[in-house]
């Protein structure tokens, strides 16, 4: 049996109590997250969602609430009304807010129990609970402290952006998620439509269109923290549905655009971990992040860089190296200062395995000893290419470089991975430290060689720099686009750039994308025409809030920072969805389904 609160009103947060408030009459309500039983007086660690604190039934004080207490297990829901005093000096508790007191209980309702539960909720006992049986009972996982802790600089985080952009002169406006399927990159999420039989709606992957109609309509200045879809495979950082800090500008620039959102970033950081940031944010072009870390996305705690050795060895009697070059490959060397004495011969093997998960056929290295270089390679290279490889890489005793021979997106992806895996393994990252970069200047597209056609390095709305115009069609000439990037950490947070406002040229670059002008006028027609009636120069930028928030808060997947999320598989364990739905509905929406049971 469980008692109302009938009447009885919750004075005090329980992270409020403080030694000032001894001697007051305190009526507290929450879960017991402990119960301590000292021969024959009860201590309850009362828990809510900003602290906790003790509360002591003592037979002496009161007998009938001592007496019921006995009652009382984890997650019991329960109201007191006692006494606050202050705790023994031995008893007290410097890391906890409220540890100078504690409150001697006159009364106690029990308003609700709670089963047994499936796993332990309090922290301090570090047992480990499997994810899929933390998301089945997802609401008594968001009880644990860490979990809560996530959820509240979530909001924190959200409600900075918010304030910002409204000192900014933004305006929140809200885009529909029933929408027309376009062509994004990834699978839409169809919704049948009832009243027009056969046809479909597709929730939006992002409201990219939507926000540069706002535009078109004169509102300069529009954002929304929104949810979006995409049917895509999930990993640690993906989930079907997300969240987008999404905005748009008129009559703006890149340069003015990165400098927005490297103040909105500093007040997130500010308010929500006492970070001050330094401003401006570290900007690097593509090619050069490309060059020197090989993936446009640098962890730039790291401290190793990329270098391209291609000249050196063209001409190799190390066929390994020199072929590569001469079929339009690349080799790229990655020094290791003092690796001598970090690695291991068994370390340089297993790293070995390692770059042939990502393609590799295998990884070459020389270690620079006191006496010589030693390497199974070195008997193949020359005075000459061995005199180049001493200066560009600055070579000292102690040394090791590895290299990467094969095509470009072959090393390159291959020696990053080396790199943020050794990174990892000597201790060179600093978890609480955050490093951002901004990757500028992308290329607008790239040509696909087995296709025979171009594909977008952002979205077909991005706009070349205005330079590269004259230059689109000619596939052997790299165009840039004004577009950008924001990283932290090695994960890119935030992408945009500004986008075309001319709807010839928005047409020429779909002809480039093979997007015939009918195709294109069925899944654009509405932006092509809103193009044409005074639509302004404007550009914009998305931030992944998920994982934000997931780099804020050290976490490993963003699962844990959204509180309901799906599993790698798309379900939701708690309310097992996707579901069976009835024949009855199926036949309301004109749908006969094709599976096989």
């Amino acid at each position: 049996m469980t008692d109302n609160i009938n009447g009885m009103k919750r004075t005090h947060y329980l992270d409020e109590l403080r030694a000032s408030d001894i001697g007051k009459t305190v009526v507290l309500m929450g879960w017991v997250l402990r119960r301590r039983d000292h021969g024959g007086v009860i201590f309850i660690d009362l828990k809510d969602i900003k602290g906790l604190t003790q509360v002591v039934f003592n037979p002496e004080h009161n007998s009938e609430s001592h007496g019921k207490a006995r009652q009382l297990r984890s997650e019991f829901v329960i109201a007191v009304k006692g006494i606050v005093r202050s705790r023994p000096d031995e008893s007290q508790n410097s890391n906890l807010a409220t540890g100078e007191i504690e409150v001697f209980v006159d009364e106690l309702r029990i308003l609700n129990r709670s089963k047994p539960l499936p796993f332990v909720i309090d922290e301090d006992d570090n047992i480990e609970v499997s994810e899929n049986l933390r998301l089945k009972y997802r609401y008594l996982d968001l009880r644990r402290e860490s979990m809560q802790k996530k959820l509240v600089m979530r909001s924190n985080v959200a409600r900075s952006v918010r304030e910002f952009l409204y000192e900014n002169d933004f305006l929140e406006i809200e885009t529909p998620f029933l929408t027309k399927s376009t062509p994004e990159g990834a699978r839409d999420y169809l919704v049948p439509s009832r009243v027009t039989p056969g046809k479909f709606y597709a929730l939006p992957q992002s409201p990219q269109l939507f926000k540069q109609l706002l535009m078109v309509s004169g509102y300069d200045r529009y954002f929304q923290i929104v949810k979006c879809f995409r049917d895509e495979d999930l990993r640690a950082d993906r989930q079907p549905e997300f969240t987008q800090i999404d905005m748009e500008l008129s009559f703006v620039e890149p340069d003015e655009i990165m400098e927005i959102m490297d103040k909105m970033m500093a007040k997130i950081f500010k308010e929500t971990l006492d970070i001050e940031l330094t401003l401006p944010l570290k900007r690097l072009p593509y090619d050069e992040a490309m060059e020197k870390y090989g993936l446009d996305a640098p962890d730039l705690r790291i401290p190793l860089e990329l270098v391209d050795v291609s000249d050196i060895f063209a001409e190799s009697g190390f066929k390994v190296f020199s072929s590569a070059v001469s079929k339009g490959g690349i080799v790229k060397a990655l020094k290791l200062d003092g690796g001598s004495d970090k690695l291991s011969r068994k370390d340089i093997d297993d790293l070995t395995d390692f770059v042939k998960i990502y393609g590799a056929k295998g990884l070459a290295w020389i270690k620079i000893n006191p006496d010589g270089w030693q390497s199974p390679i070195v008997k193949f290279f020359n005075d000459d290419e061995k005199e180049r490889l001493q200066g560009r890489l600055r070579l000292n005793p102690g040394d090791i470089i590895f290299f990467g021979a094969d095509t470009k997106r072959v090393v390159n992806e291959a020696i990053w991975r080396l790199r943020a895996h050794i990174g990892k393994k000597l201790g060179m990252l600093d978890d609480d430290a955050f490093s951002f970069v901004w990757i500028t200047d992308f290329p607008l597209m790239e040509y696909n060689e087995d296709e025979k056609r171009f594909d977008c390095v952002h979205h077909p709305f991005t706009a070349p720099n205005d330079e590269d115009i004259p230059l689109l069609e000619d596939k052997d000439k790299l165009v840039y686009s004004k577009s950008y990037d924001l990283c932290l950490n090695g994960s890119e947070i935030g992408g945009g750039s500004i986008r075309i406002h001319s709807k010839e040229l928005q047409n020429k670059i779909f002809k480039m994308l093979n997007i015939d002008e009918e195709s294109a006028r069925e899944k654009f027609g509405f932006l092509l025409d809103a193009l044409e009636f005074g639509a302004p120069p404007h550009g914009g930028i998305a931030f992944g809030l998920d994982r934000l928030i997931m780099l804020l808060c050290g976490a490993e997947s963003i699962r844990d920072v959204i509180a309901f999320p799906k599993t790698q598989k798309a379900t939701c364990l708690l309310t097992d969805a996707p579901d069976k739905v009835g024949t009855k509905q199926l036949n309301e929406l004109s749908i006969k389904l094709n599976v096989i049971e």
